[in-house]
């Protein structure tokens, strides 16, 4: 199903944007190509000769003199050797003539102008392994074996398969490489690339004009900038970056998709500026509403209602709004439900507070006086209005001690939850609610309006400063 909807969009993209998404990614693939040629140009030599004699010249490559001559001579002493035989005395002086060449070689080191001076190494440590002396010398081990005692005593023709398979590719790997007027090796690639870059001129060029007549607002500059990626396609230098394009223009007709990728690429740079991000505005809010409140602006809006411009978008105070709407439901509608509840509480202090009078414990110690309510009463109002006139400190003490006790606080506890049961349903009730959330909704926006600020230059410099500095603090604790 999923492969269906990717040929469906497919289908839907103009086949001009497919070719071009085609040319520019071929484009990327010979640039590739060209800069990593000299790094496997051995790997073309040995198995795609054809291959670097085409691209050879590109790069400014040609046969180095001294191991082409080298190799020359090779096959002239195999000449001779057919024609004639190996003792003879012409076979004699280019073996003689090739012991030379080889300390030249050596000497010279042709393989350092094409940075190859490591496939000399290999050859030296060859030619070591297959003919020891005590030396251990490169040079002793080529004298040796090109001389006619060593290829008579060895075999002619081993030995020369053996040179032809383990040191002749290495030898003929070697190149020269042409030097330009500023001094680095010859490239023309762009000979290569100037087809590609007329292409990608002129379509961008094409492009971003119809853009511009497009959208008559859009100048031919500003759809230029739009494209700005498309650039790269086309300078001289940089080319790896043409990568940039290539892969644009690859998900933008489904060949890709970049979807994975720019997500992780989201998360990490939101997981990257978050902190400091929010740490930033919530320095910016609580400096925005220090500032107010030093000023006293606030207070003075919302609990002296002095005569300051205000903007007002309903005419209506919400926190007197809101308070009277808490009030009304708390006296009218809560409290009346918790009758038994604070009835029950109040009768406990009550009992607990007679109990703990000193006038009431005298007055059941006499015999007869147990039974008389309205004295009791009368003993009870009289202490009460003691405790809550001349002995507050006392009358609190004996409160706590009531409250702390089991039964004071399981009854306390009771009456908490009820409350806040019975506050939370009328609160939840779908009027009631929605005028408090309308309310609120309300009093933000003008808040918001009125003491919210906006962030001036000086102003973000000023919360920059103040987040280094605590973040000094926080390295220092």
């Amino acid at each position: 199903m999923k492969n269906t909807v990717s040929v469906k969009k497919s289908q839907n993209i103009p086949w001009f944007e497919q070719l071009m998404a085609m040319v520019a990614t071929l484009n990327y693939g010979l640039v590739l190509f060209d800069l990593s040629y000299t790094d496997l140009r051995d790997y073309y030599f040995n198995y795609i000769p054809v291959l670097t004699q085409v691209y050879d010249p590109i790069k400014g490559i040609e046969p180095h003199q001294t191991t082409e001559k080298y190799l020359g001579t090779i096959e002239q002493l195999k000449s001779t050797v057919v024609e004639t035989s190996l003792n003879s005395d012409q076979a004699d002086k280019i073996l003689a003539n090739l012991r030379n060449q080889s300390e030249e070689i050596i000497n010279e080191n042709p393989f350092a102008i094409s940075e190859k001076s490591g496939t000399l190494e290999r050859i030296k440590n060859r030619m070591r392994e297959h003919i020891k002396n005590p030396n251990n010398s490169a040079k002793e081990a080529f004298n040796i074996f090109w001389s006619q005692s060593y290829l008579r005593q060895q075999g002619y023709d081993r030995e020369i398969q053996w040179f032809e398979k383990n040191i002749k590719p290495l030898i003929g790997s070697n190149y020269y490489r042409s030097i330009s007027e500023n001094g680095k090796f010859t490239r023309t690639f762009w000979k290569v690339d100037l087809p590609f870059t007329i292409i990608f001129i002129l379509e961008f060029l094409a492009r971003t004009y119809l853009i511009s007549r497009r959208y008559p607002k859009v100048t031919w500059f500003d759809a230029m900038l739009w494209r700005w990626y498309d650039v790269f396609l086309f300078l001289p230098i940089w080319r790896l970056l043409r990568i940039i394009p290539v892969t644009i223009r690859l998900n933008q007709v489904h060949f890709i998709s970049l979807e994975p990728i720019r997500i992780q690429m989201t998360r990490g740079f939101v997981a990257a500026i978050a902190r400091e991000l929010t740490e930033f505005v919530v320095i910016e809010v609580i400096q925005q509403i220090q500032g107010e409140i030093r000023r006293g602006d606030i207070f003075k809006q919302l609990f002296f209602n002095q005569n300051k411009p205000y903007l007002d978008i309903n005419n209506v105070n919400e926190i007197e709004a809101i308070a009277n709407h808490l009030i009304q439901v708390i006296i009218y509608k809560v409290i009346p439900k918790l009758e038994l509840d604070i009835e029950a509480l109040l009768r406990y202090n009550i009992e607990q507070v007679i109990e703990q009078s000193p006038v009431i414990q005298q007055f059941k110690t006499i015999p007869g006086l147990q039974q008389i309510p309205q004295q009791i009463q009368e003993i009870i109002i009289a202490e009460l209005s003691k405790l809550a006139t001349e002995g507050p400190q006392e009358a609190y003490q004996t409160v706590t001690k009531a409250m702390n006790d089991p039964v004071g606080t399981k009854l306390s506890n009771q009456l908490v939850k009820n409350f806040n049961k019975l506050l939370g349903e009328e609160l939840q009730k779908e009027q009631g609610l929605e005028e408090i959330k309308t309310l609120l909704v309300d009093f933000l926006e003008e808040f918001k309006i009125n003491y919210i600020q906006q962030v001036d230059e000086s102003n973000f410099e000023q919360v920059l400063a103040q987040l280094q500095e605590q973040r000094q603090l926080k390295e220092t604790q």
